[in-house]
């Protein structure tokens, strides 16, 4: 089991360069990778992500890259621009009869007049970027591994509190229809007292009563499932790979049943139970939010 939240770092070294990669990721409905690449990474995009996207499944993932050329740099112009305008220069000159020659160092200084030269793809830096960010994964995978210990922990915890609730609801259920038998005995005796004629009570008719309203407010199968929920949930967190989704419908699951079972019963003792478990379930749902 793996959290979604962690961070890694790797880095590669090459004759002529220097790469750093950081990676982060926090908690997201699907894989979000987001690459802060300069123009001269741009080539590399598609490769990253396809690396990313094989060794990650969900969440977002913000990617820093630091580099450095270590060979001398070599600077190009961008001949159209300053053509451009010089031959702009030109026409103000003429037009406006105004005097003078352009200033070199005002050229120079004009946005992108001077680039860095392109080079042709080097097969060494990407070797060297490919690999840093393999080990920058593996470091992500590191920590997001040691995050996940700590959350199935939690979510085991949580689920023990959720099943030990499960005795108390079982025992209290049992007695459903004793009760019910005799609040409904007191109610018909209450209102056989208001009345002057003598009217005998039908104890086989009161039977089927409490008999229906028992099985209206039965809770076995919400016992049940709730039981087989909690076995499932504890299951899918010894596996391996994504298991955020399922462990999510789970938890709706979990707390479709407490639901259920609270507004089944008058039952005070299984009411607060039901509560308890709904507490424990809404924690459970904020943690699960992080598994990958």
């Amino acid at each position: 089991m793996r959290s979604m939240t962690g961070f890694g770092r790797g880095s590669a070294a090459g004759e002529n360069f220097n790469v750093s990669i950081e990676i982060k990721t926090v908690n997201n409905r699907f894989l979000d990778a987001n690459l802060r690449l300069s123009s001269e990474l741009q080539p590399y995009e598609a490769a990253m992500k396809k690396l990313i996207s094989e060794r990650l499944s969900r969440g977002r993932v913000d990617v820093n890259i630091q580099f450095e050329k270590t060979s001398e740099v070599e600077y190009e112009l961008n001949r159209p621009l300053i053509s451009g305008y010089l031959s702009a220069l030109r026409q103000l000159s003429e037009e406006f009869d105004i005097a003078g020659e352009p200033d070199l160092n005002f050229v120079a200084r004009l946005p992108n007049a001077i680039q860095v030269r392109k080079e042709d793809s080097n097969e060494a830096f990407e070797k060297g970027l490919i690999e840093a960010l393999e080990m920058s994964l593996t470091d992500l995978e590191q920590m997001r591994e040691t995050e996940g210990a700590s959350l199935k922990a939690d979510l085991s915890m949580l689920l023990s509190e959720i099943a030990s609730q499960l005795p108390l609801i079982e025992s209290e259920s049992a007695n459903v229809a004793a009760e019910y038998l005799e609040k409904l005995e007191k109610r018909v005796e209450k209102l056989l007292s208001k009345s002057e004629s003598e009217i005998e009570l039908d104890q086989a008719r009161l039977a089927q009563e409490v008999a229906y309203l028992a099985d209206k407010s039965d809770i076995a199968e919400e016992l049940s499932r709730l039981k087989s929920h909690i076995e499932q949930f504890l299951g899918i967190m010894e596996e391996t790979g994504p298991i955020g989704k399922r462990l999510d419908f789970l938890t709706q699951e979990l707390n479709r049943e407490a639901n259920t079972i609270a507004s089944k019963t008058q039952n005070l003792t299984v009411k607060e139970a039901a509560l308890k478990i709904k507490g424990e379930v809404e924690k459970i749902r904020e943690q699960v939010q992080n598994a990958e």
